[in-house]
């Protein structure tokens, strides 16, 4: 194993940490956010959509900038980019400004969260073993810490924008620098060819269970702390915890989760954690107190961590080229972290919030069955692949 191979992995991790703690500064602070500006409910959804178009837009042209670019290209320009959108997000004076500063950050998030993901594959594959849970572990990492310092911030009475800010300025020079360790990915020969082609069924049933799966990690993210404040009546900094609380669950998950893989296979562990999913969403929502709904968190967590990063790694091995397949796959699933906190913000008008977050238990049921179309052999797994070389061997 060289050393440029174990920094582009610590790297590789290290990027998830930060898009992890950026993005989750954000989510456990909106409740601080709808006080400042004296939003709604419905206005939070608008917000969000913002945030989720910006995301879907670049997303959706990502296929073509991955087999061009590549990985490294991306992430040395989204990643600071993030940063700069946080900061932006942060000193919104109003709802217009507000909404355009969203809308950038979630264009740049949209870039690197599929940039990552791909040179996640290709540092897996350079290892010539499962490692995209392990990747996903440090996105949760970074969850956990936004909300514990989102819950320090609250105590100490530091307000929204001095905390958002100060993450975004800790963020920008860490991921200037971690542009140094991405691996070189080969070039894609027959680029326009490639990024036109129609993915293997499995890419879309794969995006598909993905779809499901961020309607869920967005839901909670984005509704959760106020679910616990006005729906629970808990205090700010209890309803903060139900956030980072998930993510303990879903850290849990992912450091097991290439293990789990390689022992039960794809198909086997996403059935369960769809219906461990549902099972426990529908606990959080009969909870008769707000702590019982903290600590059901966790098993929700528990079991859609390890949908996102298992239906990633395996479009990354569907064809020759995993940037464009992530891509794709990657699409698709941030339509439903589109689609889903939006849906929850018009239905909680329309009825309450308790009764729109019953969509997650539903979303739950959908999952374990679009896993059992998952064909029992995973084709191209990354279990059978050689052991790690030079990453000079692996780039061109």
């Amino acid at each position: 194993m060289t050393r440029e191979l174990r920094s582009a992995r610590y790297g590789a991790v290290l990027t998830f940490v930060l898009a992890g703690l950026m993005v989750g500064t954000m989510t456990v602070r909106i409740p601080a956010l709808t006080d400042k500006l004296g939003l709604s409910e419905a206005t939070v959804g608008t917000i969000l959509l913002a945030w989720g178009l910006g995301a879907l837009v670049t997303m959706q042209s990502m296929r073509r900038v991955m087999a061009r670019a590549g990985s490294r290209t991306v992430l040395r320009a989204g990643g600071p980019m993030t940063a700069l959108g946080l900061i932006g997000v942060a000193f919104a004076p109003d709802l217009p400004w507000l909404l355009v500063a969203v809308a950038v950050f979630g264009m740049a998030f949209g870039a690197v969260d599929v940039a990552m993901n791909a040179q996640g594959s290709a540092v897996e594959l350079a290892y010539g073993r499962p490692l995209m849970n392990g990747m996903h572990a440090g996105w949760c990492v970074g969850a956990i810490s936004a909300g514990a310092l989102g819950s320090l911030a609250i105590a100490v009475g530091l307000p929204f924008t001095a905390n958002v800010a100060l993450i975004g300025l800790v963020s920008l020079p860490v991921m200037v620098l971690l542009g140094r360790t991405y691996l070189p990915e080969p070039p894609v020969t027959g680029t326009v060819a490639a990024v036109k082609r129609r993915m293997p069924p499995i890419v879309y049933l794969l995006g598909a269970i993905m779809f499901f799966a961020f309607m869920v990690e967005g839901t909670v993210a984005d509704w959760n702390g106020l679910y616990m404040r006005d729906e629970l009546g808990a205090p700010e900094a209890v309803a903060a915890l139900g956030y980072p609380v998930f993510e303990v669950g879903m850290l849990a998950a992912r450091l097991t989760g290439d293990r789990l893989r390689a022992r039960f296979g794809v198909r086997g562990m996403l059935t369960v954690s769809g219906a461990a999913t549902a099972a426990f969403f529908a606990v959080v929502l009969m909870a008769p107190a707000a702590m019982v709904a903290v600590s059901a968190m966790f098993f929700v967590g528990l079991g859609v961590a390890t949908i996102s990063p298992l239906t990633l790694s395996l479009a990354g091995t569907a064809t020759d080229t995993p940037g464009p397949a992530i891509a794709q796959a990657g699409a698709m699933g941030y339509a439903g972290l589109l689609l889903g906190p939006v849906a929850i913000g018009f239905l909680s008008d329309a009825t309450s919030l308790r009764t729109a977050l019953g969509i997650g238990v539903v979303l739950g049921v959908l999952i374990a069955l679009c896993a059992r179309l998952l064909p029992r052999t995973e084709p191209a797994a990354v279990s059978t692949l050689p052991p790690a070389r030079e990453p000079a061997r692996v780039a061109a």
